[in-house]
């Protein structure tokens, strides 16, 4: 079998596609570089947003474009949320954000036996992450290493924890094992990621928390860079920042989850904290780790949200200096309590919202570069001479033959929302 993946979403889509690629290419099968090369075509899918659906929808039309009479697999949220849709769009196999080893054992029946199939499973009676085995896609330096899985905080516009199921987490022994794994495939950094990583160990024995899964992983890892997924900011308390500081290899770099800086507009949206927590999260990063980067994820145009309670938010963001954003109007989805609320917001508002959002956003990028300027970082280069500091800004160096390689660059300057400078050399 000649497979393509196509790997749509998050950080976790993305691990479990390594995890797919492993388990084929451990059965004999081939990955291919492009898909009208392949007689299989996975489509991993997201759901978070209508737009996500409709680039998973995209996709599977797409795909039957080019690879003709061969088989389309559909698996991930948005496959499990409709599963009709992805079959009346001609996938042979459908699956849901669940069971992938399930998935690869069909998709080879479905092959062999070119048949169709459907699996369908409710996330509600998932009670163990499933073990998946970590790899690299061909070529990379980073890896990710899903840690956890489901979310039990059911923030009121968001489909995901009917579509992932309730909190199971990975052992620290299981992480830390598969940490060893990677860093013998000599993966240069590891990305820590879950679908809510502030719920990680809730369901395990002993209740154990992020730092003691961070030391397994490190211990286990040796010279490896470790970077943390998105973080729920009411896990961020001095204890754990004490914590953090002793981990080897932990990048400078941490993604709160934001979506508003208006308490009114957090409470409509069901978040579990308010801007004073917030900002109380952000000052303690900094304090713990001066100079890190520090980005997060915006929604704008929340139903009811009023343009002083924008006002507000744009206010907010400026007071705590991101170094980066990710900025997304707000995506209805039937389903979530937020589909039906009064006061929803016009497309054109949250799109001249998102707009204003995204010019401070820039600017703030702007001066997080510009203050690097004279400092020395160590970044992993991934491609030809561009590559990541620990604090995640992209850096460029006008080398030949760095990739794969994690060197110190003093940074002399900035180039279209990069940092340039040069290798040191001993």
């Amino acid at each position: 079998m000649d497979f393509f993946v196509i790997t749509q979403g998050c950080k976790v889509n993305q691990f479990e596609s390594q995890a797919i690629v492993k388990l084929l290419t451990e059965r004999g099968h081939r990955l291919c570089s492009q898909a009208s090369a392949a007689s299989v075509v996975i489509i991993n899918t997201c759901a978070v947003t209508a737009e996500a659906s409709r680039k998973a929808r995209q996709a599977v039309r797409r795909a039957r474009s080019l690879c003709g009479d061969g088989i389309i697999a559909v698996c991930g949220c948005w496959s499990q949320l409709d599963p009709g849709d992805a079959e009346q769009l001609g996938a042979d196999l459908v699956s849901g954000s669940g069971n992938r080893r399930g998935f690869v054992d069909e998709l080879e029946e479905v092959f062999a036996n070119n048949i169709k199939r459907h699996i369908f499973e409710r996330p509600v009676s998932w009670r163990t992450i499933e073990q998946l085995p970590a790899g690299a896609m061909p070529g990379h330096t980073r890896s990710m290493l899903k840690v956890q899985d489901g979310c039990a905080n059911y923030c009121s516009y968001c489909i995901i924890p009917y579509l992932r199921g309730p909190v199971r987490s990975l052992a620290p022994a299981d992480a830390a094992a598969q940490a060893a794994g990677l860093a013998s495939l000599s993966t240069k950094e590891i990305v820590i990621t879950g679908i809510e990583l502030a719920s990680y160990g809730l369901d395990l024995i002993g209740r154990p928390g992020m730092p003691s899964l961070l030391s397994e992983i490190s211990k286990a890892a040796p010279g490896v860079r470790l970077r943390l997924g998105s973080l729920e900011p009411r896990i961020i308390t001095q204890e754990l920042c004490e914590a953090l500081c002793d981990i080897q290899g932990l990048c400078a770099h941490f993604h709160l989850s934001l979506q508003s800086g208006c308490d009114a507009t957090l409470r409509r949206m069901g978040r579990k904290y308010d801007t004073a927590r917030f900002i109380q999260s952000v000052d303690l990063l900094r304090k713990y780790f001066p100079h890190c980067g520090l980005t997060a994820d915006l929604i704008v145009g929340f139903p009811g949200e009023t343009e002083a309670e924008h006002k507000e938010t744009m206010l907010f963001i400026t007071r705590c200096a991101f170094s980066d954003m990710h900025i997304f109007p707000y995506s209805k989805r039937p389903g979530t309590p937020a589909a039906n609320m009064p006061g929803q917001v016009t497309s054109s508002v949250k799109r001249d919202r998102a707009r204003e959002a995204a010019e401070i956003a820039e600017k703030m990028k702007e001066s997080f570069l510009y203050s690097c300027i004279g400092s020395t970082q160590s970044v992993l280069f991934e491609s030809g001479q561009t590559g990541h500091a620990e604090n995640y800004c992209e850096v460029e160096a006008p080398e030949d033959g760095l990739e794969g390689l994690v060197l110190p660059v003093y940074v002399t300057g900035t180039n279209k929302g990069k940092l340039t400078g040069s290798i040191l050399t001993d």
